[in-house]
């Protein structure tokens, strides 16, 4: 590491220094150097010797400002300027911030203090070049806390080479101490204007210009998820990241396994990353002739005078790959573990990280340029079970349309009448879906809506499934929603009244309660979760739980791979050329046309692996039905028509056979790659619809073939026990398999002999029919006998308490549950377990 040449000094000099260098400081000194710049040379002397890089550079002071502030007596001008300050009234902030930043950009530096500067900028430029190039940046005293991160408040300058540009720039930055967002920042998180001061940080720029940047956190932004590190990265300089001018790429680091030696890389999405800042050149900048310039593509902000950097197009080639490769991607990831855990220490408790890195791209390093506390997820308290009430002071009124509830909460929204999946895009985020049905083709709107309702299914239907997933309100089964409900009409969705859901006219007052989470009973039996959507794994996780029993491949392939996996073996024997042509475009980033279907699928497991991590993710093998396959892009080429897909070749059936097991070969690999090099040995696969023992074999002898030997990396294989066979013949299965997990929603179809999708049977559908019941005692027993792992994934126990009160009796080890039933079941077991108490 490069560093200037000085002298340490004692602490009482440090108190009185005009200027101190980055190693010079650490995270004790924000009340010498402000935030920013103490991390930064916490980070030099501590974590430079872990490896991670961080450009050398030193940091005017906060007494440096406070002499400058006081020596010319602006303290007595600025508090009259704010006597009447108001930060509510738009015009008087504005004013009042442009007479104050006016008043300290008119008063020149004491002359000792521009010395300092100089020489520290020449010194700086002795060790790295002469005319070096440099960021200077605000750091205020008040700055990079955990509870207020007063990030973007000050200003900003890069690209700034001489001496007298470099005094100038940090004259500006003292300045924007004023900047009307600092002071209604201040105001709003009580800070005193006058108690705060402004250092100066000026650092060896990074030449990312001429590479990548961006900005990572050691915590998921969204969710709060503590184990994954998201990343972002843009061409150029690392302004437009920050500042949001452009759409980065994303990737997302899962912390435990990575800090193992694998290599987790979860996510992978390409930004569109239009644009990068870039320096301009010397022969561009006429420091005589520049005038004021407002224009938000430069980095020098609103108030500079001078254009030291330019916002240029990117090229085509470079928007469609990713800025990072999978080995930048890591290193970043580690670092943001070291940095997370080093601060974590300092602070006494767990401390997430918001940091800015870049690439130069002349050495091709990768550096840290700044590391603060992150402010939002790390401040949230913890989870609440909310629950929903209709609260109509006048009589309610009678229901539009009723049908089977799915979930148990209430929403609002204009309906939408959409009865052809063509039509979709006529749909508007938060209204209110009604159609006659839904399947995949359905699921880019089923997100945006605030509730849904069809004429058909029952409870085990598509848009029953997808509704619990979103954790959106939904009433199947309705039978004439589409004719009795009238495109933009308002109405009140409610499915909080017991297993009837109901549309009411106009829109009903509710309420929402919710009950804090601490001190929830924890039962013997375990409690897991059925998840589909990696998506929404992170938030999930925090659902108190015991892992997933269910994880939906068919969720992954429909939404996030979209394209059957045989299209993609046979990319270059497709007949349908408009559908080739649609293939191409998803998969641009693949020569090789089959690794985008690992890969994506490889992502989806992994995401919901990681985030239950360490407890066990059962990852059930595509269950898609021959018609369901069908309408996956190039599907219709390699899938038969078949009168009842419910009956015909689905599960293991298609894993072995010649028609399919190219593309089962392909879900082993998935499966493979996310336990062997993501580390993620939480997963265990488990096959549907497995008919014999003799088939079970021939499946794992499949598996085996693609690198997934039972027994290998501790492999275990589970089934699903949904079929009579699997229960009449439950030891023999229990010797080829390592834990059954019972699907109620088929085994009670073929049990009772209905089609759960038939309207017209669906009254006779009923998990708690004296035949299905004895069927799963008989299951139970049989697995205990053998001394295998037996668990329940279907819909039964999460709609019905007393179901679920009849697993426990019976001895079931775990109970899979809807996200949304777990709470309440969860309440329902331990009274079951625990009667006396």
């Amino acid at each position: 590491m490069v560093t200037a040449s000085h002298q340490p000094l004692s602490s009482l000099s440090k108190e009185q220094s005009l200027i101190l260098w980055f190693d010079e400081v650490g995270i004790k000194d924000i009340h010498l150097v402000g935030g920013k710049n103490a991390s930064l040379g916490e980070m030099i002397q501590q974590l430079t010797p872990k490896g991670v890089n961080v450009p050398m550079g030193f940091a005017t002071t906060a007494y440096a400002y406070r002499y400058f502030i006081q020596s010319a007596g602006l303290e007595i001008k600025l508090r009259q300027l704010f006597a009447d300050l108001n930060v509510d009234d738009v015009n008087n902030l504005r004013e009042r911030g442009e007479k104050a930043r006016s008043l300290l950009l008119h008063t020149p530096f004491p002359e000792d203090l521009r010395q300092a500067i100089a020489q520290a900028y020449e010194s700086l430029c002795n060790k790295y070049q002469t005319q070096t190039d440099v960021a200077v940046r605000s750091s205020a005293t008040a700055e990079d806390l955990p509870d207020a991160s007063f990030a973007g408040q000050q200003e900003t300058y890069l690209n700034i080479v001489g001496v007298d540009e470099v005094i100038t720039a940090c004259h500006k930055c003292f300045a924007s101490i004023f900047t009307d967002r600092a002071i209604s920042y201040r105001h709003t998180k009580g800070f005193d204007h006058f108690n705060v001061a402004l250092s100066v940080g000026v650092q060896k720029m990074v030449r990312s210009d001429l590479a990548t940047s961006g900005v990572m956190f050691s915590i998921d932004t969204e969710t709060g998820f503590k184990d994954a590190a998201l990343i972002t990265a843009a061409y150029g300089l690392g302004e437009n990241v920050v500042q949001g001018a452009v759409n980065p790429d994303e990737y997302v680091v899962f912390k435990p396994t990575l800090k193992t030696g694998f290599r987790p890389i979860l996510d992978k999405k390409l930004g569109s990353k239009e644009i990068k800042m870039i320096y301009v050149s010397a022969s561009e900048i006429d420091l005589v002739a520049c005038a004021a310039d407002n224009a938000h593509t430069l980095t020098v902000k609103s108030d500079d005078n001078c254009k030291l950097t330019k916002n240029v197009p990117v090229a085509e080639s470079d928007r469609t790959q990713f800025a990072l490769n999978d080995a930048e991607i890591l290193q970043l990831g580690h670092w943001a573990c070291v940095i997370e855990d080093h601060y974590s220490q300092v602070h006494g408790n767990y401390t997430p990280m918001d940091i800015e890195w870049a690439k130069d791209g002349i050495s091709n390093q990768l550096f840290i340029v700044q590391a603060r506390p992150e402010t939002v997820q790390s401040q949230k308290k913890g989870n609440v079970l909310r629950s929903y009430r209709l609260v109509s002071s006048k009589e309610t009124p009678l229901p539009l349309v009723t049908g089977r509830a799915i979930g148990e909460a209430i929403s609002q929204g204009k309906v939408s009448v959409i009865v052809d999946v063509h039509n979709i895009d006529k749909f508007q985020p938060g209204d209110v879906l009604v159609t006659e049905r839904t399947d995949p083709d359905w699921e880019p709107i089923m997100k945006r809506a605030s509730a849904i309702i069809t004429n058909a299914g029952g409870r085990t239907c598509h848009a029953a499934i997808i509704a619990r997933e979103l954790g959106v309100p939904a009433i199947v089964g309705c039978g004439n929603a589409t004719q009795v409900l009238q495109n933009g009409q308002e109405v009140t969705v409610s499915c909080a009244e017991g297993e009837d859901g109901k549309v009411y006219p106009g829109l009903l007052p509710f309420e929402v309660k919710e009950v804090p989470l601490e001190n929830l009973p924890r039962t013997r039996t375990q409690i897991l979760m059925n998840v589909g959507n990696p998506q929404e794994a992170f938030s999930l996780s925090a659902i108190p739980n015991d892992g997933v029993g269910l994880a939906r491949t068919e969720f992954i392939i429909a939404n996030q791979i979209q394209i059957h996996p045989m299209a993609l073996i046979h990319y270059n024997q497709l007949q349908d050329e408009k559908v080739k042509i649609q293939i191409a475009e998803i998969t641009a980033l693949y020569h090789h046309k089959p690794q985008y279907f690992v890969d994506k699928l490889a992502q989806g497991i992994a995401r919901i692996a990681a985030a239950f991590y360490p407890k066990p993710v059962i990852v059930r093998m595509s269950d898609f039905k021959s018609n369901e396959y069908a309408n996956l892009l190039g599907g219709k080429q390699f899938e038969p028509g078949e009168e009842n897909p419910m009956l015909g070749w689905r599960g293991a059936a298609r894993y072995y056979d010649e028609g399919y097991k190219a593309a089962f070969a392909l879900e082993c690999q998935a499966i493979k790659r996310v336990r062997d090099e993501m580390g993620l040995t939480n997963v265990i696969p488990m096959i549907p619809f497995c008919r014999t023992p003799e088939e079970g074999r021939l499946v794992l002898a499949e598996m085996a073939k693609n690198g997934l030997q039972q027994g290998i990396n501790n492999l275990q294989v589970y089934v699903m026990c949904e079929l009579p066979s699997n229960v009449i013949l439950a030891e023999e299965f229990a010797d080829v398999f390592d834990g059954f997990s019972i699907g109620s929603n088929d085994l009670t179809q073929l049990t009772l002999g209905l089609d759960r999708d038939s309207a017209l049977v669906a009254r006779l559908f009923d998990e708690r029919s004296p035949a299905v019941k004895q069927m799963v005692k008989m299951a139970i027993e049989a697995a205990k006998k053998r001394h295998r792992k037996i668990g329940i994934c279907g819909q039964a126990p999460s709609d019905y308490p007393e179901f679920a009160q009849f697993l426990v009796e019976q001895g079931i080890d775990s109970i899979s549950l809807n996200p949304d039933s777990v709470l309440k079941t969860m309440l329902e077991i331990a009274k079951v377990e625990n009667p006396e108490s």
